[in-house]
């Protein structure tokens, strides 16, 4: 049987595989392929608490005549060993292999969100638990957030932009650092940055001293940048980074140098809280517009009036999830 095809992240991919996958989801948008996927099952597993990835996953397989199979790990099932050779005495009593090839002759395709992350970030970068159950199932693996990848939200972010600027090329895009009681993943960035930069997209990250991004996808997203005819800089003040941008896309992440220390991070992003997009940051921009993958801290992240505003496209970017991921099914269920 021939190997399937996962979606784990953008980076295997190019330019053309993610433009046509987009040209399916605006043809979707308008109806277009109503019915699709009939008779067809996807299994969504859960390691971690969803809202918009659910919802938008369960009406994307409904609307084209499949059925979902929602599992949850805190309710559904039980931890699963991903180790390979592992001597199984702790507390999974299975392991991946077996669920993986047990649920792939029940399903058409399974969509996971792997547990968030932990306190070693050498091993959470890996992301050994969706590539174990890529390893082992038989059916397509969709990754709906792991440590370090959300490809299914920047694909939902690509789409939101293309309607708003049409040619992606050469648009430029603060990726910006923002103030959150709690780290959240870097993955949707992370996932954006590796995509963009494929269509040339001229990203600035604004973040503060010590909350870099992973240095290898950096180096690899500046890599697909310079084939594309772009660049990405790094800037550690968000009005500067900010400056003259035609996109805003807020998000917080943990600091690689606290990773795992919970308090003494604490006390690091205790210095930022006014790493917040507001009225200001947004007219230093160029006419800009503001995005953040969700769920937001209103006054935290960004003001109510940015929020809020006329620029904002974090709504039209949430619907996006629902018309992407119907692209997405249609395309790696092989419809």
């Amino acid at each position: 049987m021939d190997s399937p095809q996962h979606f784990l992240s953008p980076q295997p991919f190019d330019r053309a595989f993610l433009d046509n996958v987009l040209d399916r989801a605006v043809r979707m948008k308008h109806g277009a392929d109503k019915r699709l996927l009939e008779g067809r099952s996807l299994g969504l597993l859960f390691f971690n608490r969803s809202l918009r990835t659910r919802t938008s996953f369960q009406v994307a397989m409904f609307q084209l005549g499949g059925q979902c199979v929602n599992l949850t790990s805190s309710s559904d099932f039980w931890d699963l060993e991903p180790e390979e050779g592992k001597v199984m005495d702790g507390s999974a009593p299975e392991h991946v292999k077996d669920a993986a090839r047990v649920l792939s002759s029940y399903l058409d395709a399974i969509a996971i969100r792997t547990v968030p992350f932990g306190r070693n970030y050498d091993v959470d970068r890996r992301d050994a638990v969706i590539h174990a159950w890529a390893k082992q199932a038989r059916v397509p693996v969709l990754n709906m957030e792991s440590n370090v990848h959300h490809p299914c939200q920047a694909m939902a972010d690509l789409m939101t932009l293309r309607e708003t600027f049409g040619e992606l090329k050469g648009l430029k895009v603060t990726l910006a650092w923002t103030a959150n009681p709690q780290p959240q993943s870097a993955a949707p960035v992370h996932s954006l940055l590796t995509a963009g930069a494929k269509f040339g997209i001229e990203f600035t990250v604004a973040h503060p001293d010590g909350y870099d991004l992973d240095a290898g996808i950096l180096a690899d997203a500046k890599a697909e940048a310079e084939r594309a005819g772009s660049t990405i800089r790094v800037v550690h003040d968000l009005t500067e980074g900010c400056r003259g941008a035609r996109a805003v896309y807020a998000r917080s992440w943990p600091s690689l140098e606290c990773y795992g220390q919970p308090t003494v991070e604490a006390v690091k992003r205790s210095r930022f809280t006014s790493w917040i997009v507001d009225g200001a940051r947004m007219r230093a921009t160029q006419d800009g517009k503001f995005l953040h993958p969700m769920p937001v801290r209103r006054n935290v992240n960004v003001t109510d009036e940015v929020m809020d505003g006329a620029g904002s496209l974090v709504y039209q970017q949430a619907e996006n999830r629902l018309h992407s991921q119907k692209a997405i099914l249609a395309t790696f269920l092989k419809s």
